[in-house]
C-alpha cells in the first residue's frame, strides 16, 4: 500500500508551483518564420537577377562587337537622318513632297562632301608621303631639348653596363600605293552607298514608320503618350546633333582662317581635322593641338611662330567648350566628363575610331531616351554634369 502524501498543517504555507509555459511559446511563430523565408527568397532572387543582368550585358557587348560592320552604318545613318529630318519636315509643311525634299537635300550633301574630299585628298596624301622627310627635318630642331636627355641616358647606361649603348633609330617607311587605294575602294564605296540609302529612306519613310508603330498600341492613351515621347526624343536628339554639327563646322572654319593668317600650309586640311576631331570631346582637342604643334615645328624655323598655331587653337577650343557650347545647348545637354571618357573608352574599344566618333551622340541620345522611360531616370542623372 502506498503511503498517503502528507498534508500541510494549519500553520504551514503552501509552496506555489510555477506554471508550465505553453509549448507553442518556445517555438517561433509561423508568421516570423514566413517573413524570414520571404526575405531569404528575395535575397536569392536579387542575386539571380544581378547575375542575369551581368550575363545579358556581356552578351549584348559581344553581339555589338560581332555585328559592328552592320551596326556602324545603321547608327551613323540614323543620326544623320535625325539631323536632317527638321529640314525635310519644314519643306514638307510648305507643300514639297518628302521624297523630293530628301532627294534635293541628299544631292546637295553628296555634292558638298564630294567637293570637300576632292579638295582635301591631295594635301592629305602629300603629307602622308612626306612624313619621313618631315620627321627628319623636325628632329634637328629639337636637339637642344633632347641633348640633355640623351646625355643622362648615356650616363645611366655607362653606370649599368660599363659602356654606352648606341641605338640607331630606323625611320619607318610610310607609303600608300595605288594598289592599297584600289583594294580599299570597294569596301569604302559599299559603306558610303549603304549610309546614303539608309539616310534617304529614313528621311522619306521615317514618319510613316512612326505612325505604324503607334497604330499597334493597345489604346488611345498609350498611342498619345508614345507619340509625345517619340516626338520629344526626335526633336531633342535632332536639335543636339544639328547644333553640334554647326558648332564643329564653325570651329573648323575659324581654325582654317587663323591658320591661313599664320601662313600655315594647307589650312583647309587642318580645319577639317579640327572639325571632325571635335566630335570626340577632350581627346579630339588634344589630338588636333598635338598635330598643329608638330606641323608648326616642322614648317617654321622660329619656335615662337611654330607654337602659335597650336596655342591659338587651344584658346579657341577652350572658348568653344566652356562658353559657346554650354550657352547654345543649355545645361540639360551637358554631360559629365567622367561619363564621356568612360563611354569613349567603351565604344572606342568595341568599334574603334567610328565608335569614338559616335560615342557622345549615342550617350546624349540614351540620356534623352532614359529621361522619358519610367525607372531609368537615374541614368540621365548620373551622366549629367
Amino acid at each position: 500500500m502506498n503511503d498517503p502524501l502528507p498534508l500541510p498543517g494549519a500553520g504551514e504555507a503552501v509552496e506555489a508551483v510555477p506554471p508550465v509555459p505553453p509549448l507553442r511559446a518556445s517555438i517561433p511563430s509561423r508568421g516570423r518564420f514566413a517573413r524570414r523565408s520571404a526575405r531569404g527568397m528575395r535575397r536569392h532572387l536579387r542575386a539571380i537577377r544581378v547575375l542575369l543582368n551581368a550575363l545579358l550585358l556581356l552578351a549584348l557587348l559581344y553581339t555589338v562587337t560581332l555585328c559592328k560592320a552592320l551596326l556602324i552604318p545603321l547608327v551613323l545613318a540614323a543620326f544623320i537622318g535625325l539631323a536632317l529630318n527638321p529640314i525635310v519636315a519644314s519643306t514638307a509643311r510648305h507643300g514639297v513632297p518628302r521624297w523630293l525634299g530628301a532627294s534635293v537635300l541628299m544631292l546637295a550633301l553628296i555634292g558638298g562632301i564630294g567637293t570637300g574630299i576632292g579638295l582635301l585628298t591631295p594635301p592629305a596624301l602629300d603629307w602622308i608621303h612626306e612624313a619621313p622627310s618631315t620627321i627628319r627635318r623636325f628632329v634637328p630642331k629639337l636637339e637642344h631639348i633632347t641633348q640633355p636627355l640623351e646625355a643622362a641616358n648615356r650616363a645611366t647606361q655607362t653606370l649599368v653596363n660599363g659602356h654606352p649603348v648606341r641605338v640607331r633609330p630606323q625611320p619607318a617607311d610610310v607609303a600608300v600605293s595605288a594598289w592599297d587605294v584600289v583594294a580599299a575602294a570597294p569596301k569604302v564605296l559599299a559603306a558610303v552607298l549603304t549610309v546614303v540609302l539608309l539616310v534617304f529612306f529614313f528621311l522619306v519613310y521615317g514618319d510613316l514608320l512612326l505612325r505604324r508603330l503607334v497604330e499597334i498600341g493597345p489604346d488611345f492613351r498609350y498611342k498619345r503618350q508614345a507619340v509625345s515621347v517619340v516626338r520629344g526624343i526626335q526633336h531633342e536628339v535632332s536639335r543636339y546633333i544639328l547644333t553640334t554639327l554647326l558648332i564643329n563646322f564653325m570651329l573648323g572654319a575659324l581654325t582654317a582662317g587663323i591658320l591661313w593668317q599664320l601662313r600655315m600650309p594647307d589650312p583647309l586640311l587642318w580645319g577639317a581635322v579640327a572639325m571632325f576631331a571635335n566630335f570626340i570631346p577632350y581627346v579630339g582637342a588634344i589630338f588636333t593641338t598635338s598635330v598643329l604643334l608638330l606641323v608648326g615645328l616642322a614648317h617654321f624655323d622660329d619656335i615662337g611662330h611654330a607654337l602659335l598655331p597650336a596655342l591659338c587653337f587651344a584658346g579657341l577650343t577652350v572658348f568653344e567648350g566652356n562658353l559657346v557650347t554650354p550657352l547654345i545647348l543649355g545645361r540639360r545637354m551637358r554631360l559629365s566628363p567622367i561619363a564621356i571618357l568612360v563611354w569613349l573608352l567603351v565604344w572606342g574599344w568595341l568599334w574603334g575610331i567610328p565608335g569614338a566618333l559616335l560615342a557622345v551622340p549615342m550617350l546624349t541620345s540614351v540620356k534623352l531616351i532614359t529621361e522619358h522611360v519610367r525607372g531609368w531616370a537615374w541614368f540621365g542623372h548620373m551622366v549629367q554634369r
